[in-house]
C-alpha cells in the first residue's frame, strides 16, 4: 500500500510551503516598513543589535537593485529572530497607523469646515461661537477673497490660508 504524507493525521507535518511563503512576505514587508521609519522611531523599537546594524546599511545603499537584495538580507537576518524581538517594533508602527488615520480625518474635518465656509455664513457663526477669540474680520476678508479667487478662477491663496487658520485653531484647542 503507497501512503502519502497526509494519510497521517497524527503527524505534524509542521507549516505547509504556502504559509511559510506568506510568514516570509509579511517579515519583508515589516523590513521594509521599520527601514523607512526615521532613526528616532527606530531607536525607541528596541530592535536587536543585527537588525538595526543591516537597517543602517541599507540606508546607506541607493542603487535600487543592491537596495532590494539587501532588504531580502534584513528580512532574513530578521527571521534568525524569534517574534517577540519584533513586537515592540509591531506595536509603534501600529501606533503609528493610528496617529496617520486621526490625522487624516481632523485635516477632513478642516476641509469640510472650510468648504462650508465658503457656502454660507452659518458655519463662520458657528466658528465664531466654537472660537470667540478669532479674528472675525480677517476670516471673512479671507472667505470674501476665497470665493473671488475662485470665481476668477485665479490661485487659491487665500483658500489656502482659510485652512492654515482652521489648523492652527485646532491645534491652540488641543
Amino acid at each position: 500500500m503507497n501512503r502519502t504524507y497526509t494519510d497521517d493525521p497524527e503527524h505534524d507535518y509542521g507549516p505547509t510551503r504556502t504559509q511559510q511563503r506568506r510568514d516570509a512576505l509579511a517579515v519583508l514587508a515589516l523590513a521594509s516598513q521599520l527601514a523607512e521609519l526615521p532613526p528616532s522611531k527606530l531607536a525607541r523599537a528596541n530592535l536587536p543589535d543585527d537588525v538595526m546594524r543591516e537597517i543602517d546599511h541599507l540606508r546607506r545603499i541607493t542603487s535600487h537593485i543592491a537596495r532590494k537584495r539587501q532588504l531580502g538580507f534584513l528580512a532574513k537576518v530578521m527571521r534568525r529572530h524569534d517574534d517577540e524581538a519584533f513586537t515592540g517594533a509591531r506595536a509603534l508602527l501600529g501606533e503609528d497607523r493610528e496617529q496617520q488615520r486621526k490625522e487624516t480625518a481632523a485635516m477632513h474635518r478642516m476641509e469640510a469646515l472650510r468648504e462650508r465656509l465658503l457656502e454660507n455664513d452659518e458655519a463662520f457663526e458657528e466658528l465664531v461661537d466654537q472660537y470667540p477669540t478669532i479674528d472675525r474680520q480677517h476670516l471673512r476678508s479671507l472667505i470674501r477673497q476665497a470665493r473671488i479667487e475662485r470665481e476668477a478662477n485665479k490661485p487659491p491663496r487665500a483658500y489656502r490660508e482659510i485652512f492654515q487658520l482652521l489648523k492652527s485653531l485646532a491645534e491652540d484647542d488641543t
